[in-house]
Formats: C-alpha cells, sequence, structure tokens
C-alpha cells in the first residue's frame, strides 16, 4: 500500500513537477525521498525562507509553480516569507508543509499552529486535505490557482498522520496543466487604445516583469520596433526589448514619466516601483493605458480603466499591433523627445563619469564596470548567457544601471517586495531552471548559462550558508560580495578606527560618531572563507587588477566562487532611498 508520502509526490509528478525546494525534516521528509524515486529533483537547502524564495523564483523563470516543502510550525513561519513575496510578484508558488496530527490539532501539540488561518489572508488558495484519497485534489487545486489568472501563492497543510500512514486507494493519474488559459480584450477596447495611441503627441511604453513572465517579448518588440514609440523597462523588466535598442529610455526616465501624455504599461503595477502612475513623478493628465490580466490592478493608482485592456500581454499587444497597422510615431521634431535625449545623455554622461572615479578602496561604480566589461569580454551580452541576480540597498540600485540586459528573464532582484535575502536562493533556482535538464517543450528549456550574483555584503549574510548548498549540487555559481563593512555605508576605511569605535560601543563609553553606528557590519569581513570552507574558491580583490582576475577565474571555475570585493566604505553616503516617497504630493514644497 502507498504511503501518504508516495501519493503526494506522485501527485506532483503528474502534474509535471521537476524540481522541489525545501529543508527536509519529519514529517516531509519522504516526501522529499519519494520524489527522487520518481525522478523529481529535490534540492534541500539550509534555510527554509532561502527555499520559498527559490521556489518563488524558480516559478518566474520556467512560467510553471515553483514547489517547496517544509515542516509544520516554525517551518511554516520560515516559509511563510515566500509567500507575500511571490502574492506581490505575481509568481506562482505551491507550498506544502507538514502539519499536527489530524487528532491531536488543537491540544498544544508539538509543533502545531493553524496554519490555514494564518496563510489564508495571504495566498490565492489554503488548504488541507481530510483524508489520504483527498490529497491528489486538494495539491492539483492548489497547484491550479498558483497557476491560473494572476499568478500566486497557494498553500496545503499535510497532517503528519496523512504523511506518514499507508492507504489502500487507488492511483488515479491527475491531468497535467501544461498552459494557463489566456483571454484578449474586445475589439472595441482594441480599437480605443490604437486610436488613442495615434493621437497622441508624446507616447510612451513601460514594460513590467510580468510582459517577461508572460513570455510576450516577440509581440512586444514588434510593437516598439514598428512605432518606435521610447520604452522604459521596470527592473526586471529589462531585456524585454534589449538595452541597446535605440529607443531606450530608461536613462532618462524621470523626464520620460513627467512628461508623456499617454502611456502603455505593459505587465507592470501601478505600484512604488512606478510612482503609483500619479503626480508629481507622473504628467498628470497622462492617459495611462494598462494591460494586465487581473480585472483588479486596472484602474488602480493613476491607471485609467476605461481605456485598459484585461487579457494576456503578449496575445493583447499582437491584436493591438493588427489595429495600429503601419502607423509610426513621429516623434523625430517634438520637444518630448529632444527632453529625452538631452536627460538620457546627461545622465549617461554622470553615471560614466562615476565609473571613472578611481579610489583605493574602490567605489560601487567603478567596481561594477570592471566586472561588467570582463564579463561581457567573456560572454557576449548579446547571446544572454549569463543571469544576473543582485540585491542589497547601493549593491542593487547601482549595478541596475550598469548592467545591461539584451534578453528578458535574465535579471533577477528584491522585486516588488523589496525582498532582501533572496539572492542566493534565487541563484539556486536559476541554476535549476536554466542548466538542469527540462522536457521537451517545456518553457524552461534553455541554453546553458552562468549564474552570477551582485550581494551586498548585508544581504550575503541573510543567506551566505546556501553557498554550501550550491556545492553540494555543483552549481558553478559566481558571487560577488561588495564589502563596503555596512548596511547602505560603512563607517570607516581604516582598520584602527573601527577598533577603536568597536571597543567604545562594547565598553558603553560611546558618544555621537564615536561608536559604532546602527547600520555597521564587520570591517572588511573575510566572507570569501565561506565558499573555501563549502569547497567552493574564495577570493579577495582589493584593487581593479584583482577584481578584473578574479572574475576571470571566478567565470571559468566550476564550483561556487565567492569574491570579496573590498569597496570603499562610502561613510558620506545619504542614508535614503530613491524610490522611498514619505511625503504626499499636496504637502511637497515646490523646487524653486
Amino acid at each position: 500500500m502507498p504511503t501518504g508520502a508516495q501519493i503526494i509526490a506522485q501527485a506532483l509528478h503528474d502534474l509535471g513537477v521537476q524540481v522541489i525546494f525545501g529543508v527536509p525534516g519529519l514529517p516531509v521528509t519522504d516526501i522529499g525521498q519519494q520524489g527522487l524515486n520518481l525522478g523529481i529533483r529535490f534540492i534541500s537547502f539550509r534555510n527554509e525562507q532561502a527555499a520559498a524564495y527559490a521556489a518563488t523564483a524558480y516559478g518566474y523563470l520556467t512560467g510553471k509553480p515553483g514547489v517547496c516543502i517544509s515542516v509544520g510550525g516554525p517551518g511554516v513561519f520560515h516559509v511563510m516569507a515566500g509567500i507575500p513575496h511571490a502574492a506581490a510578484n505575481s509568481w506562482p508558488l505551491l507550498v506544502l508543509s507538514g502539519a499536527t496530527e489530524t487528532h491531536n490539532a488543537g491540544k498544544d501539540a508539538f509543533q502545531d499552529v493553524d496554519a490555514i488561518s494564518l496563510l489564508t489572508p495571504h495566498a490565492k488558495l489554503a488548504v488541507r486535505p481530510p483524508s489520504a484519497d483527498m490529497i491528489p485534489k486538494f495539491i492539483k487545486d492548489a497547484y491550479r490557482a498558483a497557476y491560473f489568472g494572476r499568478p500566486g501563492p497557494a498553500y496545503v497543510d499535510l497532517p503528519a498522520n496523512l504523511i506518514l500512514g499507508s492507504y489502500d486507494i487507488g492511483k488515479p493519474k491527475l491531468l497535467r496543466l501544461t498552459e494557463a488559459p489566456i483571454s484578449v480584450p474586445p475589439e472595441r477596447k482594441l480599437i480605443d487604445v490604437a486610436n488613442t495611441i495615434r493621437l497622441a503627441r508624446s507616447p510612451l511604453v513601460v514594460l513590467g516583469k510580468g510582459a517577461a513572465y508572460a513570455r510576450a517579448e516577440g509581440p512586444i518588440r514588434a510593437l516598439i520596433e514598428r512605432t518606435h514609440i521610447p520604452f522604459v523597462p521596470t527592473p526586471m523588466g529589462k531585456g524585454i526589448v534589449a538595452d541597446s535598442s535605440p529607443y531606450n529610455y530608461s536613462a532618462a526616465r524621470s523626464t520620460a514619466l513627467k512628461e508623456a501624455d499617454v502611456v502603455l504599461v505593459l505587465g507592470a503595477k501601478l505600484n512604488w516601483i512606478l510612482s503609483f502612475g500619479l503626480p508629481p513623478k507622473w504628467n498628470a493628465k497622462a492617459k495611462i493605458i494598462q494591460v494586465d490580466i487581473s480585472a483588479e490592478e486596472l484602474g488602480k493608482n493613476g491607471g485609467d480603466p476605461t481605456l485598459s485592456l484585461l487579457g494576456d500581454v503578449g496575445a493583447t499587444v499582437e491584436q493591438l499591433l493588427s489595429h495600429l497597422g503601419n502607423w509610426q510615431w513621429q516623434g523625430e521634431k517634438t520637444q518630448f523627445l529632444r527632453n529625452l535625449q538631452v536627460a538620457q545623455s546627461k545622465n549617461t554622461q554622470k553615471a560614466a563619469k562615476k565609473a571613472a572615479v578611481v579610489k583605493s578602496p574602490m567605489m560601487f561604480e567603478q567596481a561594477f564596470d570592471i566586472i561588467k566589461k570582463t564579463l561581457d569580454g567573456l560572454s557576449s551580452p548579446s547571446d544572454g548567457d549569463i543571469v544576473y541576480v543582485s540585491e542589497g540597498a547601493n549593491a542593487m540600485d547601482i549595478s541596475r544601471s550598469i548592467f545591461t540586459m539584451e534578453h528578458p528573464r535574465i535579471r533577477l532582484d528584491a522585486g516588488t517586495y523589496a525582498t532582501m535575502g533572496v539572492g542566493l536562493g534565487y541563484a539556486v533556482a536559476a541554476y535549476a531552471a536554466y542548466n538542469f535538464p527540462q522536457p521537451e517543450g517545456s518553457a524552461g528549456t534553455h541554453s546553458k548559462k552562468k549564474i552570477v550574483c551582485i550581494e551586498g555584503d548585508s544581504a550575503f549574510g541573510f543567506s551566505g550558508m546556501e553557498v554550501e548548498t550550491m556545492a553540494r549540487f555543483n552549481m558553478d555559481v559566481l558571487i560577488f560580495v561588495m564589502n563596503n563593512n555596512g548596511l547602505y555605508r560603512g563607517d570607516t576605511d581604516s582598520a584602527e578606527t573601527y577598533r577603536s569605535r568597536r571597543e567604545n560601543t562594547i565598553a558603553g563609553t560611546t558618544t555621537t560618531g564615536n561608536g559604532l553606528t546602527a547600520w555597521s557590519l564587520g570591517y572588511q569581513t573575510n566572507y570569501h572563507k565561506i565558499a573555501e570552507m563549502a569547497g567552493g574558491i574564495g577570493i579577495e580583490a582589493r584593487t581593479p587588477e584583482e577584481l578584473k582576475k578574479a572574475t576571470e577565474a571566478g567565470f571559468k571555475a566550476r564550483v561556487p566562487v565567492v569574491v570579496n570585493v573590498i569597496i570603499n566604505s562610502n561613510s558620506d553616503l545619504p542614508m535614503d532611498f530613491s524610490w522611498l516617497d514619505m511625503i504626499p504630493p499636496d504637502q511637497a514644497k515646490p523646487k524653486l
């Protein structure tokens, strides 16, 4: 008779699950093992949070729900971090967690928690099968909920007695869900939008990661190339249309949003990343046309529900193209285009000037410039054979504009929920999505790619032990830890001064500016030693020459590599965040 674990694994196998992420522990340990017996890869992590983040990214990259398993109680709370993260990013995630035995629920049993009540507000579906024969149906329902409509998280609570028991039940094979249903808007709406675009004097297209998830790059590239409308991508929308496109004005983003009169938003929410589609960052008179698979998203914040289009991004853009015909924006003589070009040139020159600044230790911009140029020499950006993962405050924000993308789904960052600690889990997920063999016809089938992580030293600390996970599964991930001794900025570039400040803090004799700050981290910590501990390669890079050599060696290595990049502490860097808008528009003072 099959055990509950075998029934669960068989259900996942029937649905086409290729990889399970998680931390093994009773009572879910055997689910992973039974999955292995069926040919499903099980990647065991050092921390459930990292496993959950990996499963979210895997869902985004493959277009199918990523699966994560955990124990109950504390395990549920650990994987819970990935559930609102998946919801905010609209990524498909299926979480399976162990739970207290059915007959002991509510008795203060071992690791007892009412996970259904806890997770229902945050998941698309949270269910607990009442009996073993219902397990396949409940898993399929949750998988479908995560996958269909707007992707998101779903949860299945699995009591220990159902997992560990043996049952004399049949083995009905679940129907594999090979694709999610899609729709397109009605003809009249498409005609209205096409006419609105034709009448625009300052049109703009905004590209979000939802369009990348939908694999809509073909129609969107055709739209941009045919109409010549300027576009700006969100951070993870980069590469849907190549950054090298002449119509890319991401370096003039503020000007574009401020002056555009008609904006076509493709697969992006009008949230904080896009300043809500509202003044003062946006033109108050702009007509914002959203294309989204969720009706609830249309008209939100600055969107216009009367013009917006409900449907799959790729299919909708294809239909819109047919209504636009051969229309092309004649923008050569417009003030809008001139303003975009001036702003882009100014900001590009400013970035180049920062990258050219030579200091010791190196600045962020100089270090990123060296890494980018070295990697570009090893693998042409046009090939799209490098996946960039970035997290951390300045490490992510500054690198975003330096590392250009020519293809979609090769950039992963903290995302809509701005979650720190995702980086190494993302890297494992990217390796699995791009480098593990995939079934024929799978959306996740790609040529082998090198995974490169750009990590702030604080962000790396959230999940640094996952380097051992990479080593255990022979993943040749290249990790750069941008070590400036702190969050946002460090305290000093002097070891002697750091020791003095630390001693004052320990002794409790600190005064303002005399001890470690709240954002201090260890001075030039040897992060690269973690790779050596796990059987990988650790390299410290203090100079441009050392960083170039480390990048070359790390790219060619066949084991995980951690490059500890000692950079300037940036002690005078302002403690702010460009997207943090704390002052309501009606209270903001006009700039003089």
